[in-house]
């Protein structure tokens, strides 16, 4: 366990619970996390990530925009459904960029090229439901964050696992929250 790796997963614990609250700060505080673990990735050869958090830090900077900008009550954006099109379309972009990512990654000393892509689509596709405020990113978000466990304990980066143990559980969390938010103003 390194300093890096402790501050950016304290970053990334306090983002994900105030995204679960909807408070807008969430993401400039995430901002710094990803950039963090970019650094943190780099270091550890899983180039996948790295690109993953350089583009979390894009995504940080529209979801900031897309919830202060909302359509909402005050200028904030309502929790809503993704449409069965944005679920199948995103589910096979995610599937796409997936093999073309880790086929990419292949071309270098990347250290799991195949779980590291895969992982890193379907959090693009869950960082992009988050932002737009679909309550579906929830549901992506338990599964890749579990598998995130499996990863990271298997290259014994154990801080970094418990931090995405400690994501699964804020997901159930956001889950939970973000449905009851739907339902209250449906």
């Amino acid at each position: 366990m390194t300093t890096l790796e402790l501050i950016a997963s304290a970053l990334g614990v306090l983002a994900v619970w105030l995204t679960v609250r909807q408070n807008p700060l969430c993401w400039p505080i995430g901002l710094v996390m990803v950039l963090l673990y970019a650094w943190f990735f780099a270091e550890a050869r899983l180039y996948s990530q790295v690109l993953l958090n350089g583009i979390f830090a894009v995504t940080q900077v529209y979801g900031w925009w897309k919830w202060t900008h909302g359509s909402g009550a005050g200028g904030s954006r309502p929790v809503v459904s993704a449409t069965a099109e944005e679920v199948g379309g995103g589910l096979a972009a995610a599937v796409l960029v997936s093999i073309a990512l880790a086929v990419a990654m292949g071309f270098t000393e990347a250290a799991y090229p195949w779980p590291d892509a895969t992982l890193t689509a379907f959090s693009l596709l869950a960082q992009l439901w988050m932002a737009l405020k679909r309550w579906q990113c929830w549901l992506l978000w338990i599964v890749v964050d579990t598998l995130y466990v499996a990863f990271f304990l298997f290259q014994s980066y154990w801080l970094t696992a418990g931090l995405y143990a400690l994501f699964t559980a804020l997901a159930v969390m956001g889950l939970r929250e973000w449905r009851q938010s739907k339902a209250a103003t449906a």
